[in-house]
């Protein structure tokens, strides 16, 4: 299988809000976390309701209360296991200010994670 992925993708954890509309057209909210950010998309925990793959819906990243960042993005793969539920996301539009305000802020900070003292058990 090809790899199709393009630009590196930081392991982090951010809070997330979601929200599309069902079949019979009633507004969904979820909020997850995000386990990896890509340059393109990213994928989410979300803990109950999965929207469908195709699906259009509204990603706001809530990392910042005071600078909550939307986009719209598009389902492109959903995992539906009980344990841990998870979802595929890509940006339809927007896609600079996601490299800079949430790729490469993700990047920035994991940069500056100090790296764990090693314990020597000796």
């Amino acid at each position: 299988m090809q790899e199709r992925r393009k630009g590196t993708r930081h392991n982090i954890s951010f809070p997330i809000r979601i929200t599309w509309k069902n079949d019979e057209g009633q507004e969904i909210m979820q909020e997850g976390l995000t386990e990896n950010v890509g340059p393109h998309g990213t994928l989410v925990f979300l803990p109950r309701n999965l929207p469908n793959v195709t699906s259009k819906v509204t990603l706001t990243v809530t990392e910042n209360p005071q600078e909550e960042l939307s986009f719209a993005v598009q389902v492109i793969r959903v995992e539906r296991n009980a344990a841990h539920p998870q979802v595929a996301f890509h940006l339809t539009d927007s896609l600079r200010l996601w490299q800079k305000k949430v790729w490469e802020y993700a990047g920035e900070l994991l940069n500056a994670e100090k790296p764990e003292d090693f314990d020597d058990w000796n």
